[in-house]
């Protein structure tokens, strides 16, 4: 494993796409209790598939400096080949904080941004911390990050 990057699995994980977390709390239990089709790959990258070609990913993070850093870490790893079985759909950044991110923080957003395919920002749900079931109170964007993965993982669908 690369210094500052995530380990490698042998093991494939099945569903239409795995949720990566990036590290540790970044939000991929709510995400594949709350987004249809994502299973939970943990904080490894997930092997290739049994059937062959490529795993389809999305990377979660927390929209806080170390979970940014994180992102950036394995977005360098996919980048530079280290992990060819798998076909990064994006990155998701869940807000850490309820409001705007401070502007080093949406710059390291933007920065990390520009290294995977696409990007989702997630806001705050103050709900799920008072303890709401994840399946309640879900924010808007949920619903269209789940449609565009949906379309992103449909293989009769062309790849944008």
């Amino acid at each position: 494993m690369p210094t500052g990057g995530l380990p490698l699995s042998a093991h494939p994980v099945g569903g239409a796409f795995a949720w990566l977390g990036c590290h540790g709390g970044a939000g991929v239990t709510t995400l594949q209790q709350t987004v249809p089709g994502g299973v939970d790959a943990g904080r490894v990258w997930p092997g290739p598939p049994a059937t062959g070609g490529r795993q389809p990913v999305v990377l979660v993070c927390r929209s806080h400096a170390s979970g940014l850093m994180a992102a950036q870490q394995a977005a360098v790893q996919w980048a530079s080949g280290q992990v060819p079985h798998i076909d990064l759909l994006g990155l998701v950044a869940v807000a850490d904080a309820p409001g705007r991110l401070p502007r080093p923080l949406r710059d390291a957003l933007r920065l990390v941004s520009g290294g995977v395919p696409r990007a989702w920002h997630l806001p705050w749900v103050e709900a799920w911390r008072q303890g709401a079931p994840v399946t309640e109170a879900a924010p808007r964007e949920l619903a269209a990050l789940g449609r565009e993965l949906s379309h992103l993982t449909d293989r009769s669908a062309p790849r944008v």
